[in-house]
């Protein structure tokens, strides 16, 4: 019986260890740049602030290549006013901005709409 309440609390630990680390760890972290092309203050009692940056255009090398926009969405918690007030100046101005960002290991419905945390803008 010792035995058995001994792996139970066991296998209760790891799950609630699995748990944390998804609910609060993040995959990779890294830079992106370029426009603010849209920054969207949406969700059901949970409000985050949602965005698309331009980063560039970009070549198809089939023949004839045809140009493409290259859009990457991502997340602001609404906590971070400072972030958003950057991303919303430079929107306005339509200077590039480097933002960083954090991946996280899966996309939370309290997280926003992406996987991809902004959490730090600079302007180029």
């Amino acid at each position: 019986m010792r035995k058995a309440k001994l792996i139970l609390f066991l296998v209760l630990l790891v799950i609630i260890a699995a748990a944390a680390y998804v609910l609060t760890g993040s995959f990779s972290d890294g830079y992106r740049a370029g426009t603010v092309m849209k920054l969207s203050h949406k969700g059901i009692g949970i409000k985050t602030y949602e965005g698309q940056l331009n980063l560039g255009m970009s070549l198809n090398n089939d023949p004839g290549g045809v140009a493409m926009s290259n859009i990457w969405e991502f997340s602001v918690p609404a906590s971070r006013k400072e972030t958003v007030q950057k991303l919303e100046e430079a929107m306005l101005s339509g200077k590039r901005v480097k933002v960083h960002y954090e991946e996280k290991i899966m996309k939370l419905p309290w997280r926003g709409d992406t996987k991809y945390m902004v959490d730090d803008v600079q302007e180029q």
